[in-house]
């Protein structure tokens, strides 16, 4: 999917990682969450990258994507 996220059993239990690190997807997103800025987590974490973070979203927005079934093939099938 993305080349800076990876999903190793070996790494913090399976959980997609920045690639080279144990920090988690999901680490990334919730200091952001919590208030903290990119510049924060820069200086938190000297080995990710800008692009790092940016790649964590992108993960985390393939995750959420959804697939829009028309209201027509739902009232059909009634």
């Amino acid at each position: 999917m993305n080349r800076r996220i990876t999903i190793d059993p070996q790494v913090c239990h399976g959980q997609a990682c920045i690639e080279g690190t144990r920090i988690p997807v999901y680490q990334v997103l919730r200091m952001l969450a919590c208030g903290d800025s990119v510049e924060d987590l820069l200086q938190e974490y000297p080995s990710v990258t800008h692009e790092d973070i940016l790649a964590c979203f992108d993960y985390v927005a393939s995750l959420a994507e959804e697939q829009v079934t028309p209201l027509e093939a739902l009232v059909d099938r009634t």
